[in-house]
């Protein structure tokens, strides 16, 4: 609006006229790309292929050094334990960290979980970690009598070991050594076994030079190794930490030599 006022006259005289005032204009934002949106990721589940691989990369390495202290074939114990464990997924692999279906049997002394398996509600033996169970596998298989004649075979003989198994009663599927042999087959685990030398020649250079190692042979007793090293048997059980004055075919024994 603009005031105007003639000369001489006290009148005012208004002119209007519209100002234009600009618009604004919205401004347009552009969707963001598809690719930019945020979606949650959604991993696959693993095949049982998958799973087995996943298993056997993981505990590859405890079966093996099972194997040097113990004897019993790697492939064996990784077979085992793929079965019996159900790859890792079973229940008593998961909440008691037994992988070999271990029962708790009148000597154990640990904790327990109770699952159906021959018959309902049987009692199986908890491990603090899966290792532990590895462990006790070798331990289970080296103290039993039934088992003793397994380790005259060759620790590399991994199908006369799994028939053994089945023969010593270990498990009552009449299948199973087949199913033990075709994991091992189909997933090279024989190349597990394959390396036992090459590790055992590598453990050897770790020990002391004035140590050498025996493995017990059949026949082999603690006085008779005595006598074979010249050194005293209370040597042998203190330098081994050997309970009971006990040792096993394929147990590897540290010997000093004289000085």
């Amino acid at each position: 609006m603009i005031h105007l006022t003639a000369c001489g006259s006290s009148r005012k005289i208004i002119v209007e006229r519209e100002v234009a005032v600009p618009i604004k204009k919205s401004i347009q934002v552009a969707p963001p790309p598809k690719e930019a949106l945020s979606e949650p990721v959604v991993t696959p589940p693993l095949n049982n292929k998958e799973k087995i691989q996943a298993y056997i990369e993981r505990y590859a390495p405890i079966a093996q050094k099972e194997m040097l202290a113990s004897g019993i074939p790697a492939s064996i114990t990784m077979a085992q334990g793929i079965l019996e464990s159900g790859m890792g997924y079973g229940r008593l692999a998961v909440e008691g960290n037994n992988h070999f279906g271990i029962k708790c049997h009148t000597e154990w002394e640990g904790q327990r979980i109770y699952h159906d398996d021959d018959e309902k509600g049987e009692c199986f033996r908890v491990y603090k970690a899966a290792e532990n169970s590895f462990k006790d596998h070798s331990e289970f298989l080296k103290t039993r009598s039934r088992y003793a004649f397994l380790f005259e075979l060759k620790a590399t003989d991994y199908k006369a070991w799994a028939k053994g198994l089945k023969k010593a009663g270990y498990a009552t599927d009449p299948q199973y050594p087949d199913k033990l042999i075709s994991l091992i087959e189909r997933f090279d685990l024989d190349q597990l076994d394959a390396d036992y030398k090459s590790k055992a020649l590598t453990q050897n250079k770790k020990q002391k030079r004035d140590d050498l190692i025996h493995k017990v042979q059949k026949g082999d007793t603690l006085y008779s190794l005595s006598k074979l090293y010249e050194v005293s048997v209370e040597q042998l059980v203190k330098y081994n930490k050997i309970k009971d004055q006990k040792i096993y075919l394929g147990q590897s024994l540290l010997i000093p030599t004289k000085p």
